[in-house]
């Protein structure tokens, strides 16, 4: 598809990945006073209030996903995710890029942890699930590594800016969060096996899976937006896009 951009034509494509999903963004003022508003947001906010929405940037090798929002109420990663996006539009990049900016958007439309009463970040490897769905299409889509990016409030686990990773079955997955950590001064918080800490996390769900992951944490309190965390947000973003050189 082709949409109007008041930078350029951009050309890449937006789908649905669930349609259980849907709510208004727009209803969150906190994150909408912080977002870009340009056609192709706007109409990925307009797709949002279906489902799930998934945007694709560029084509050709290698594929990567960063998702945002499995949490709704953390607020900075969802308003990185369309910083990166209003960034990348009108660029070449190398590679393709798929962005979830809000993996819930009901969710994130109230300000919430969990999406009918359940964290979703907990149960990813069971079916009927967004999470899981997510899953589901990043093996449909053959990606090659993906990052969910969350925030953590102050205080709580893990309480700091750090990158989650596991060494098996995918050691790349370390590599990732190594890359991303040196380049930021995040922490890198690593385990020798993914779903050592818990079961269900998306991130761990690829990494048995064999399809390299990591979380990305910032600092913000639920709900809000501390000063300067979508900017660190965005810092993680870059850099992961880096590691896999696509900019």
């Amino acid at each position: 598809m082709a949409f109007e951009n008041s930078k350029d034509i951009f050309r890449g494509s937006m789908s649905l990945i669930s349609y259980e999903t849907g709510g208004n963004i727009e209803k969150n003022r906190l994150l909408n006073e912080n977002i870009p508003k340009n056609q192709i947001i706007c109409n990925l906010i307009r797709l949002a209030r279906h489902g799930t929405p998934l945007l694709k940037i560029g084509e050709g090798n290698p594929r990567i996903m960063g998702i945002a929002g499995v949490h709704g109420n953390e607020l900075p990663p969802q308003i990185a995710s369309l910083w990166l996006i209003d960034e990348l539009i009108d660029c070449d990049i190398n590679g393709t890029l798929y962005v979830i900016p809000f993996a819930i958007p009901y969710a994130t439309m109230e300000n919430s942890r969990r999406f009918k009463g359940i964290d979703m970040n907990r149960i990813a490897s069971k079916g009927g699930y967004v999470s899981n769905n997510i899953v589901k299409a990043i093996k449909m889509l053959n990606i090659d590594a993906v990052a969910d990016f969350h925030s953590t409030k102050p205080k709580s686990n893990p309480g700091r800016e750090s990158v989650f990773c596991s060494k098996n079955p995918s050691y790349q997955s370390f590599e990732i969060a190594r890359y991303i950590t040196n380049a930021t001064s995040s922490e890198l918080i690593g385990y020798d096996h993914a779903g050592t800490l818990y079961t269900g996390a998306l991130e761990d769900e690829c990494n048995l899976a064999g399809i390299p992951a990591v979380t990305c944490e910032v600092v913000s309190e639920n709900g809000e937006i501390d000063e300067g965390s979508p900017q660190r947000s965005y810092l993680q973003m870059i850099s992961y896009l880096e590691y896999f050189k696509l900019i």
